[in-house]
């Protein structure tokens, strides 16, 4: 990933404007600690707070949830935005009640992610890359950054993803167009239990994906080993044709997956949620 691309006609006045709101809200003394995930939410909040000339860390979580592949993008992300990098390791698999993957693992992971955050920093605000948009979904983890006084400048200044994609074109930073990437876990459903296996399954499946043309994908892993792929409306027919189907049957087979299947509804944020909404009577 390099760190700027020419610009492309951005910014437009409004953009101009929430990048001075963005960089603002960082001007006062604080020393921030800066969640720094890999994609482009974060990256945004993080270039901002050099902007700004902020006190101000990024710290990356690692774990087998992260994929290489995040981590890698975390670190080239701060060494071009300019910003001193710190890796954590909230241990997450070491909590049963992460491991045991009810409805409530986003809150329990992000509690012992932030709780290691202000360990090592603990005269700094933790910020996070929380947009507006996210808000409308159920994230038990936005519980946990509430209970321990976590900040989303994103978040509070109203700003959604669309925006967001378009101040990280106005600071020409490269990933301004890398599509969302949830932590690993979160592509496990519901009552089946995270382990590391499952979770360096998964990863494997979704570069075997990315080999295959489907950039933008996830393999959700259900019950008895059913792994159930989704990627955007655009890749399905080409997923479905020969030689390509075989490819994906035989290598998430290989991988370690009993059942295979291709969700014919395209690519979705948070579909493993449904479960949690009772269906119409």
């Amino acid at each position: 990933m390099s760190c700027a691309r020419p610009g492309d006609g951005w910014p437009t006045k409004s953009v101009q404007q929430l990048a001075t709101a963005l960089v603002g809200w960082f001007a006062d003394d604080t020393e921030y600690a800066i969640a720094l995930s890999g994609g482009v939410d974060s990256a945004v909040v993080a270039r901002a707070a050099t902007l700004a000339g902020a006190r101000c860390h990024a710290v990356t979580a690692i774990g087998p949830a992260v994929s290489a592949r995040e981590l890698q993008d975390a670190r080239e992300i701060a060494r071009c935005v300019g910003i001193e990098h710190h890796w954590i390791d909230a241990d997450e698999l070491a909590d049963v009640r992460y491991r045991t993957n009810d409805a409530r693992r986003c809150f329990h992971c992000k509690t012992n992610l932030f709780a290691a955050v202000r360990a090592r920093f603990p005269g700094a605000t933790i910020v996070t890359g929380t947009n507006r948009d996210d808000l409308g979904d159920y994230r038990p983890g936005l519980e946990a950054a509430r209970n321990a006084a976590v900040r989303a400048p994103l978040a509070e200044l109203g700003i959604g993803k669309v925006q967001v994609r378009q101040l990280a074109r106005w600071w020409h930073l490269a990933i301004a167009n890398k599509p969302a990437s949830p932590c690993l876990a979160s592509r496990i459903a519901y009552g089946v239990e995270v382990t590391e296996e499952r979770l360096r399954r998964i990863d494997a499946a979704e570069q075997l994906l990315r080999q295959l043309g489907a950039q933008d994908c996830r393999v959700r892993l259900h019950a008895d080993e059913l792994a159930r792929i989704e990627v955007p409306q655009s890749d399905l027919a080409r997923l479905l044709q020969e030689p390509v189907r075989q490819q994906i049957v035989d290598g998430l087979l290989g991988l370690g997956f009993r059942f295979v299947a291709i969700d014919l509804q395209p690519l979705r944020s948070g579909s493993l949620n449904q479960v949690l909404v009772p269906l119409p009577t």
